[in-house]
């Protein structure tokens, strides 16, 4: 009884605490303070649920243990998250992503490939991943490779279908005033058009950084060495190692956030000058 009163407590005291920062004037310490606070709150008030209600550890462990397991399992976690995200995730989301960028302008070059490249783009991103991986895992093998090539598969076409549109959002008259300074397709490319389709290309790139680490778990499930979170993941549920299950997934939502806060971070960097980047 005491856990529940407990966690009825933070829970008043994170919302107060929330609402009284709203009504602050907006500034980087309030905006960051308040989804901190929501999160802390929300671990202890899963604590106290977990620890009042006698809720078994195979069903839901609490966050201590979870953390008890994180810092003894160090070695495993490290060794997974270099298999899944820097081998498998980063190498297919490079791949995939440069690939659809050089067809994209390809596409933009010559546009009758936009009638065949697209509408096979996008039959292959209707292809459930849980089809494609078991066919990827017998063609590319066990390792990373078919993993990456998941992944591939996964983040081609959001990619494709952003950068083909970027390519096309400078206006006629912006175009028009490159030809009256006798620029050709590439210097306008260059100058005019790449520019113009940062903020699409960003898009696509943001987008493929959440479904890459998403491709290459599930893809692990289908056949991996005895490494990776997909494998982890799949080998610990069998296990009922619940614990171990929820620090691969706090692994992976550190990655995944922090692989899409870097994207993020060079959106910022390069389309400054965008209204989006303003204020």
């Amino acid at each position: 009884m005491g856990w529940v009163v407990f966690g009825i407590c933070v829970w008043l005291v994170g919302w107060l605490t929330n609402v009284w920062l709203a009504r602050q004037p907006k500034s980087q310490t309030t905006s960051l303070a308040v989804p901190v606070i929501f999160g802390v709150t929300l671990i202890l008030i899963w604590e106290s649920v977990v620890r009042g209600l006698g809720i078994s550890p195979v069903l839901l462990p609490p966050p201590s243990v979870i953390a008890e397991r994180f810092s003894q399992s160090s070695e495993i976690l490290w060794v997974d998250f270099v298999q899944t995200v820097i081998k498998g995730a980063l190498s297919g989301y490079v791949i995939g992503c440069g690939a659809a960028f050089v067809i994209a302008v390809a596409v933009d070059r010559f546009p009758f490939l936009q009638r065949g490249v697209l509408p096979v783009g996008n039959f292959v991103a209707a292809l459930p991943i849980i089809g494609m991986a078991p066919i990827m895992v017998m063609w590319f093998g066990f390792d990373w490779q078919s993993k990456a090539a998941v992944v591939v598969v996964m983040v081609f076409f959001p990619m494709l279908v952003n950068t083909v549109q970027g390519l096309q959002a400078s206006d006629a008259m912006q175009r028009d005033l490159m030809r009256t300074y006798a620029a050709g397709y590439w210097k306008t490319l260059l100058k005019l058009r790449l520019p113009s389709a940062m903020p699409f290309v960003f898009n696509g790139l943001k987008i493929a950084s959440t479904l890459a680490l998403i491709g290459a778990i599930v893809a692990e499930f289908f056949g991996s060495p005895v490494r990776g979170m997909g494998f982890r993941i799949s080998t610990s549920v069998g296990q009922l190692a619940l614990d171990l299950v929820w620090a691969e997934i706090v692994v992976a939502a550190i990655a995944g956030s922090a692989f899409y806060g870097g994207v993020a971070l060079l959106e910022r960097a390069v389309t400054f000058w965008h209204p989006s980047q303003r204020g």
